[in-house]
C-alpha cells in the first residue's frame, strides 16, 4: 500500500545533520519531515566533539543547557609521546578566545537531545522511523520522494525540496552522483571504544598521542553525567597504519573489534597517571574500521534536491570536524531558504557556501593526517615544534571558513 504526504522539505536521514537541519528549518518557520530507515532511533556510537562555532549554531536553537547537562567542556589539547612526555599542548573552546565552548559528548546522547528537540518542537510524526529513501523525481512544482518501509508498504511524499542528509550510503547522493560513491581508503585502520574510569587528568583534556610507528592513540572525556558522580566516561580511538583495503564492497566497515588486536600496537607505552592497558580493556565494546572519506564532488545538488553532513563531504575524523560541518550545513541551508525565493536558486547559494568550505576542510584533514604520521620517530623537541606549526595551520584553514564563535 502506497501513501501520500506533503511536507515543506525532506530530509532523508535522522542523524545530527539532519535533524539539526530539521531544527534550523523550523526556527525559519519552514516546516520539514525527517525519513530515517531505522526502525527506531537510539543512542548508539561512541564520543565526538563538537566545536565551538557549531554549538553557536545548537545554543541559537536553544539547546545550550542541554549541551551543558550531558557533554564536557573541553579545555585543552594536549599531544603526547608513548611515555607521556607532554610535546605540545593547546587551548580549546572558551580557553581559546571562542564565544562558545568545543564539547565532547556521547554521539548517540546528542543525537537523542537533537531529536527530542524535533519531536517536541515539530510533533511527533515530524521523523518517520522505518522509511528508507529509494528514489526521487523531479517536478514543475517540487520534488516527489519515494520512500519504502522495512516491514512493508511504501511511502510517497510532495515537497518543495529534498535533502540528503543519509550519511555514509546516501541514496540520494547515489542518484545524484551514480559512480561516485566510492570510498578513498587512508591506509589507517581505527579501533574505537568508551571505558569508564575513576578520573582522567582535569576531567576535561583531550589527549592526542603518538610512537615511532605512527600509531596514534585519543582519548577524552564525554558524559558531565559521570563527572558529577566523580567517574570519567572516556571515549578513545586508537590509530595505526595499515594496507589501503578495496572497499567498493563496504568489507571491514564498522565490524567489531577486540582488545588483542589493539594492545600490541600499544605494548610500549606507559603512562605515570593512568593505567592505559587496563583503561582499554575494560571497554564493553570495540569497533573497527577503517579511515576512510570520498573526494570532493564539484557540485552536491540539482535543481531542488541537495546534499548535507557525510553525504556531501564525508572526511576522516582527524581535526573532528565532521559533526560540527553537518551542524554549519544546516543553518546555511535554512538561511538561504528562509530568504523565500526561488528554492532551486537557494539551495545554490548554500552550496555556494558550503561546498567550498567543507572541501578546504576535507583536504586539511587530509593533509594534516600525513603530517602527523610523518613525524613519527622524530627527537622529542622535534615532534613539539612541528606539532604547533600542524595545529596551527589546520586552525587557520578551518577558521577562516567559519566565524570565529
Amino acid at each position: 500500500m502506497t501513501t501520500a504526504n506533503t511536507a515543506d522539505i525532506v530530509i532523508a536521514g535522522a542523524g545530527i545533520g539532519g535533524l539539526a537541519t530539521a531544527l534550523a528549518l523550523h526556527a525559519k518557520g519552514i516546516d520539514a519531515v525527517v525519513l530515517e530507515t531505522a526502525p527506531e532511533l537510539a543512542p548508539l556510537g561512541v564520543g565526538i566533539n563538537i566545536q565551538p562555532a557549531a554549538i553557536g549554531v545548537l545554543t541559537e536553537l536553544g539547546l545550550g543547557e542541554a549541551l551543558a547537562a550531558t557533554g564536557i567542556r573541553t579545555r585543552e589539547h594536549r599531544y603526547l609521546d608513548h611515555k607521556g612526555v607532554t610535546l605540545w599542548a593547546e587551548p580549546r573552546g572558551v580557553a581559546a578566545g571562542h564565544e562558545h565552548p568545543q564539547y565532547s559528548i556521547h554521539r548517540g546522547e546528542l543525537q537523542m537531545l537533537l531529536l527530542a528537540a524535533v519531536r517536541d518542537r515539530l510533533g511527533h510524526d515530524a521523523v518517520r522511523t522505518g522509511l528508507r529513501v529509494d528514489t526521487f523525481e523531479q517536478t514543475a512544482s517540487g520534488v516527489r520522494v519515494f520512500a519504502h518501509g522495512e516491514t512493508g508498504g511504501a511511502a510517497v511524499f510532495e515537497a518543495s525540496a529534498l535533502v540528503g542528509a543519509d550519511g555514509l550510503h546516501s541514496a540520494v547522493r547515489s542518484r545524484l552522483h551514480p559512480g561516485r560513491d566510492s570510498l578513498s581508503p587512508g591506509g589507517v585502520d581505527m579501533w574505537r571504544g568508551v571505558a569508564e574510569v575513576d578520573e582522567f587528568l582535569d576531567g576535561r583534556t583531550m589527549i592526542l598521542a603518538n610512537d615511532d610507528q605512527a600509531t596514534r592513540l585519543i582519548a577524552y572525556p564525554i558524559s558531565r553525567r559521570h563527572a558529577e558522580r566523580g567517574k570519567a566516561l572516556v571515549n578513545w580511538v586508537c590509530l595505526v597504519a595499515a594496507p589501503s583495503k578495496d572497499l567498493s564492497d563496504g568489507a571491514g566497515w564498522n565490524r567489531p573489534g577486540r582488545i588483542e588486536e589493539v594492545l600490541p600496537h600499544l605494548a610500549e607505552w606507559d603512562f605515570d597517571w593512568i593505567d592505559l592497558h587496563a583503561m582499554l580493556a575494560s571497554s564493553p565494546r570495540i569497533l573497527r574500521y577503517p579511515m576512510v572519506d570520498r573526494d570532493p564532488l564539484p557540485r552536491w545538488g540539482e535543481g531542488r534536491v541537495t546534499l548535507l553532513g557525510d553525504a556531501a563531504h564525508l572526511m576522516y575524523p582527524i581535526g573532528a570536524n565532521g559533526a560540527s560541518q553537518a551542524i554549519l550545513d544546516a543553518t546555511a541551508l535554512a538561511a538561504e531558504l528562509a530568504r523565500g525565493d526561488d528554492v532551486a536558486a537557494a539551495l545554490e547559494r548554500y552550496e555556494a557556501v558550503r561546498r567550498p568550505a567543507t572541501t578546504a576542510i576535507v583536504l586539511a584533514n587530509r593533509n594534516m593526517d600525513g603530517a602527523e604520521r610523518a613525524i613519527a620517530g622524530r627527537a622529542v623537541q622535534d615532534k613539539a615544534d612541528e606539532l604547533a606549526t600542524i595545529t596551527h595551520r589546520y586552525r587557520m584553514t578551518v577558521e577562516r571558513r567559519q566565524p570565529l564563535a
